[in-house]
């Protein structure tokens, strides 16, 4: 897999990713990933591919005033963001398919828009698995199918029209895991009892068409593939074919449906 299919961003990408998707798309689901994990005081926890770390601190008021946090990523450039939030986390480097933990390590794991990046996405599971004590609770977020995403489907079509399918790929990629069949089968065989799968409604908001272009583009792994004529190109042509996305006043409102993945270790 290449760096847009693993959902690798650059240094630069990271800030942007920190500063506008938060807010945009991934602060909403805390409370909910929270509440799958059962996370509560006292326990350990680790955010697996945990980005700029915005799972990771929604937990730490949740377990406090003993609890402990863990955070892991193997992106510097998002490490690197994330540290810079917040001491509060323990911030570990580490790929999601090796994780550098002993066995039975945390009471809760949790993984958010993560797991469709994965080289061996049931590799990464299992160890998940493997970190948690028994009875521990695992929660994993991914996005709904793309098709489900009408502002996102969107803006992959006007990228595949204006720059090929390859670019458009990398706006593709986080919407592979859509089909809850295909996302249950991957926790099948592992120790884990009253697994449930849950789709949840999600909003993503922009303020405007050129700042959700900006996000999108520069916040993300098309940010060394989109050139500044390029992207020029691209606010033109999206203030035209986005324009269905807008609200009276400009901003940008469309559906962002997640399925989150429970279950406790047995």
């Amino acid at each position: 897999m290449d760096a847009i299919q693993q959902g690798q961003v650059q240094r630069s990408a990271a800030e942007v990713y920190e500063q506008f998707f938060l807010p945009a798309l991934f602060a909403q689901w805390g409370e909910p990933m929270m509440r799958a994990a059962q996370v509560g005081p006292g326990q350990q926890v680790l955010d697996v591919a945990c980005g700029t770390g915005i799972l990771a601190r929604a937990a730490v008021p949740l377990v406090a005033p003993n609890g402990r946090v863990v955070g892991l990523d193997v992106n510097e450039g998002m490490l690197s963001v994330a540290q810079k939030q917040t001491s509060a986390v323990e911030w570990r480097p580490g790929q999601a398919e090796a994780l550098p933990f002993a066995d039975d390590s945390f009471d809760a794991v949790v993984s958010q828009f993560g797991l469709m990046f994965f080289a061996d996405r049931k590799q990464a599971l299992a160890g998940m698995v493997r970190v948690l004590r028994e009875n521990g609770r695992l929660a994993v977020a991914v996005w709904d199918s793309l098709e489900n995403t009408p502002g996102y489907a969107a803006v992959v079509s006007l990228l595949a029209r204006l720059f090929g399918t390859e670019v458009a790929e990398g706006l593709r990629s986080p919407y592979v895991l859509g089909d809850k069949t295909e996302l249950a089968a991957l926790f099948a065989d592992l120790p884990l009892a009253e697994l449930q799968v849950e789709t949840l409604s999600g909003t993503a908001r922009f303020p405007s068409i050129a700042d959700w272009m900006f996000t999108d583009i520069r916040g993300w792994t098309l940010a060394d593939v989109i050139d500044d004529a390029q992207f020029e190109l691209l606010l033109r042509e999206a203030e035209v074919a986005l324009r269905p996305f807008c609200n009276p006043d400009g901003t940008v409102q469309f559906n962002a449906p997640a399925h989150i993945v429970s279950a406790q270790k047995s």
